[in-house]
């Protein structure tokens, strides 16, 4: 597919603006783990692609900035290998499953959930902001976190298949519900969980024929190389001030959310 912004919009501009882009989603995944889907499907539909084609490209963007972020976080031992599995397969397949039933479920339901997930994950953000080593479970789950993470994983997964938001927030507020571990473990871990979630379901939209593959790469090449160093960044950082961009990461995402639903 030709990505269309090369017809509609000035050449340098839209350059300009797909290396702006790229730069930012590195930043984003490279300090809190998240998806860029809410900086890049914006973009790319005012650029001229329909909002499928940019959710699917949004996803091949994920896979391709993770890569480097993940090498980060695991050169500095902050990547569960177990936990990130067990949370990758249900994503996946929820993703499958969220691919499949996205014409049949009413977007608005999905979003108004996914707003009050992100408001009460913001206000507990804050809070660890203040004691990084808050917990919000009262009492040890034990071996069932490990059986709570995976069910939950396919909600997130769903919602990789429907909204195209690869779930590293949403990895990292399970984790945050169910594990003990330090911000940046949680960060990475939730990384290498979203980039097969983000496989999962962009391999559904390539095969549908929706994506840009121009947009991806260049958007995709450039948060690759932002996001090493933004993960560089985070992994020096103090929990506390992690836990702060990541509440604000949520809050903004809980007004976009409600932005568009109004």
């Amino acid at each position: 597919m030709i990505l269309t912004v090369w017809f509609g919009k000035s050449h340098m501009d839209s350059i300009i603006i797909l290396l702006l882009v790229g730069i930012a989603v590195g930043a984003l995944t490279g300090i809190t783990g998240s998806s860029g889907v809410l900086i890049v499907v914006p973009a790319l539909s005012y650029l001229g692609l329909s909002f499928v084609d940019s959710v699917g490209s949004s996803l091949w963007v994920d896979i391709i900035t993770t890569l480097s972020v993940i090498f980060v976080y695991f050169r500095h031992g902050n990547v569960d290998l177990k936990t990130s599995l067990i949370m990758g397969v249900g994503a996946v397949l929820g993703a499958q499953l969220g691919s499949r039933l996205a014409f049949i479920t009413p977007d608005k339901l999905l979003e108004g959930a996914f707003t009050v997930f992100t408001t009460v994950m913001a206000y507990v953000s804050f809070r660890r902001s203040r004691n990084p080593s808050l917990k919000i479970r009262t009492r040890n789950l034990g071996t069932w976190s490990y059986v709570l993470a995976p069910i939950l994983s396919v909600v997130i997964g769903i919602v990789t298949g429907t909204l195209g938001a690869s779930g590293g927030i949403m990895f990292i507020a399970v984790m945050m519900m169910l594990f003990s571990m330090d911000v940046r473990r949680m960060i990475g871990t939730a990384t290498l969980a979203m980039l097969l979630s983000a496989v999962s379901g962009g391999v559904s939209y390539a095969i549908a024929g929706r994506i840009d593959e121009l947009a991806s790469i260049v958007i995709g090449v450039t948060a690759l190389v932002s996001g090493y160093f933004f993960a560089r960044l985070a992994n020096g950082m103090r929990s506390c001030h992690i836990y702060l961009f990541l509440g604000s990461v949520f809050v903004i995402t809980s007004v976009s959310e409600v932005l568009k639903m109004v």
